[in-house]
């Protein structure tokens, strides 16, 4: 596959900070005291939603959603379900994760720098404790997410200021109780409560990513010894785009996705390569120009900060990290398995004169051991 992205198309893939724009009732408890200063942002599909006025800045299935959360300080996203996952990328902030049906099952205290990701099927809700406004970028599995199922109390306490949730995942107002006629969400059953998995503290911990978590692979990819190709890696879910056999994610159940961290000094990122997975790349720090395309049919941009660029699958790309000093970006990738990337032919030429190449079973390897292996045979 041989994707060439025009500019045009390369315009409507990046998503810039500026262009977001929130959504303040996009959820049922958005006029419940505590919770009426959300702001919610769809910038890959639709995710949860429930406003059908929800501006979307890129509707083109990936596989995965991506959005964000902005909140001022004592600001509370109520407890709900999801059965998809739902990973949290803490940009900025201090937040206060908890979970159970009551949030009382256990609670985790993230700074920035965390990747969070709360398994399916239990209710959580998370507040921003920290002194200034907070901000959380969130990856959600599969282009069709289910919706999510609000607690108990969530419902109760909304249908006092008059809202109330439909089958089909859309909020109604009606400031004289239930809504004639309409099919709406009831809380889940006690029995099916009772049977969710409990989490612990120190389960939930374990998925959990801090910076100091982070092991970052010097040498992911066939380019790593070449300049211009110098990045590191950091996997957090899922094997993803590494080339290293020795490295491992801190989170191995499916998402639907995977998910890694990537950082680069000035001048350096990756080489050309391609593969045939839908690609986000979300910046945390630094400035990273990305190339699209070969030969005449280039096309660049450079990303700042909470930046978000959409590459599609097959499509040939470069990264090249152009701040002074190092520079992180967010790498997510559809689907479950590894990813394996099509290096340029002058790349490959390139690491074999340094004496790397690849085994046969795809990661990076001496070139002066693989090519003898395949001589024996």
């Amino acid at each position: 596959m041989n994707t060439i992205v025009t500019q045009q198309e390369l315009d409507r893939r990046t998503i810039r900070r500026a262009d977001l724009v929130s959504c303040n009732q996009a959820f049922i408890d958005c006029k419940t005291p505590g919770s009426d200063k959300k702001e919610n942002y769809a910038l890959i599909g639709s995710g949860v939603s429930q406003n059908s006025d929800q501006v979307i800045n890129l509707r083109e299935p990936h596989g995965f959603n991506v959005g964000a959360a902005a909140m001022p300080h004592g600001i509370t996203n109520n407890l709900h379900m999801h059965f998809t996952a739902e990973v949290f990328l803490n940009f900025s902030g201090e937040w206060l994760f908890r979970w159970g049906v009551d949030g009382n099952a256990g609670d985790y205290h993230s700074t920035a720098g965390d990747v969070v990701t709360v398994p399916t099927w239990i209710y959580r809700g998370f507040t921003n404790i920290g002194p200034d406004d907070g901000w959380l970028f969130t990856v959600l599995g599969m282009d069709d997410t289910g919706g999510i199922l609000w607690g108990p109390s969530v419902l109760r306490d909304a249908a006092n200021y008059g809202l109330y949730l439909t089958r089909d995942n859309e909020l109604v107002e009606s400031a004289d109780g239930e809504p004639a006629d309409v099919d709406l969400i009831r809380p889940m059953p006690q029995q099916e409560i009772d049977a969710l998995r409990p989490y612990t503290p120190e389960q939930m911990r374990r998925r959990v990513t801090t910076e100091d978590d982070r092991v970052w692979s010097d040498r992911p990819f066939l380019c790593s010894t070449l300049p211009g190709g110098q990045a590191q890696l950091a996997l957090v879910i899922g094997f993803g785009m590494t080339e290293d056999r020795n490295q491992e994610p801190r989170v191995y159940n499916p998402h639907g996705f995977n998910l890694a961290w990537l950082r680069a000094h000035t001048g350096e990122g990756l080489l050309q390569h391609r593969h045939d997975a839908p690609q986000a790349l979300i910046v945390r720090s630094g400035k990273w120009k990305i190339t699209l395309n070969t030969g005449a049919d280039e096309r660049t941009v450079v990303l700042d900060p909470r930046d978000t660029l959409s590459i599609p699958a097959g499509a040939w790309r470069r990264f090249e990290q152009l701040d002074d000093g190092d520079g992180e970006i967010v790498v997510v990738n559809g689907g479950d398995g590894r990813v394996r990337i099509q290096w340029d032919l002058e790349v490959i030429e390139r690491a074999r004169d340094k004496d790397v190449a690849f085994d046969a079973n795809g990661y990076v390897a001496p070139w002066s051991v693989v090519s003898r292996s395949s001589e024996d045979d």
